[in-house]
């Protein structure tokens, strides 16, 4: 499953991030690691972005850059 398919109020960890280049490098810089909990918080209402809380802070990521992050359910 993919971050991108996580709704509003879930938790998930991430398993791995699939981005390449200078995505993949951001994504890694934002902590996108494995094993890291991540709690959707809301959707915007055009889809993007969408808004997470991971490691303490609150980030808004575009909806093409969440179908990178694998993640798992908790």
């Amino acid at each position: 499953m993919t971050l991108d398919e996580v709704k509003p109020g879930q938790e998930c960890s991430v398993v791995d991030v699939h981005a390449e280049g200078a995505l993949g490098q951001r994504m890694l810089d934002m902590g996108f690691v494995p094993e890291v909990r991540i709690k959707v918080i809301r959707n915007a209402p055009l889809v993007d972005p969408i808004e997470i809380f991971m490691k303490g802070y609150f980030l808004s990521l575009r909806h093409a850059e969440t179908k990178a992050v694998e993640v798992v359910l908790l």
